[in-house]
């Protein structure tokens, strides 16, 4: 049976990106820094070409993605990529959470979907016993975490604190007790897995 398993990154003072995010700029004004594990380094938006993630980072990355059959995004995350191009960056299939499902666009590379329990019911059916990777932004994370459906979840903390933003867990009110898996840290992340208790 898939896992469900929710990842993001956050600043040491807990926000998921810096003031001013949005298209082209998703992890807001300077937010980049959150992601240096990503890309093997510093980069900017305004990059051409980037990176990719080495050592450590590349490890915990690549398991992760070797497991993954599906993943769950939200609209805003979506928007804030560009519609990633309107080609699905991960080769499995992408469930994107929305009020206005009806928007789906004509590719066929994602689909809408009402309601974050709805995808990750379609998504763990399209994962084909793999796991379902939900992803940011915060908000479906915590709408997951609410509802009750994440089996596991990675925060990945960077090594920067932005002073504003978005915070990862802001507004979210439910009590969760979480295990420890394991974490292993690199020169610009540390990585944290739990298993959340239900």
């Amino acid at each position: 049976m898939a896992k469900v398993i929710a990842s993001i990154t956050t600043s040491v003072d807990g926000y998921i990106a810096a003031p001013g995010d949005g298209p082209g700029r998703g992890l807001g004004e300077g937010g980049e820094r959150l992601h240096n594990w990503v890309f093997g380094g510093p980069w900017r938006y305004e990059d051409d070409a980037r990176g990719e993630p080495s050592g450590e980072d590349a490890v915990w990355f690549a398991e992760v993605v070797s497991r993954i059959g599906a993943v769950v995004s939200g609209r805003s995350t979506y928007e804030a990529a560009r519609h990633w191009g309107e080609r699905n960056p991960w080769d499995v299939p992408v469930f994107i959470v929305t009020h206005r499902p009806e928007e789906e666009p004509d590719s066929g590379e994602f689909a809408f979907v009402s309601g974050v329990e709805a995808a990750v019911e379609r998504a763990a059916e399209a994962a084909a016993g793999k796991d379902v990777q939900v992803m940011g932004g915060a908000e479906i994370i915590r709408q997951a975490l609410a509802a009750g459906v994440v089996d596991e979840l990675t925060i990945i903390v960077a090594p920067v604190i932005l002073g504003g933003g978005k915070r990862l867990f802001e507004g979210f009110s439910r009590s969760l007790d979480l295990h420890q898996l394991g974490a292993r840290q690199s020169r610009f992340a540390t990585f944290i897995d739990y298993r959340v208790k239900q």
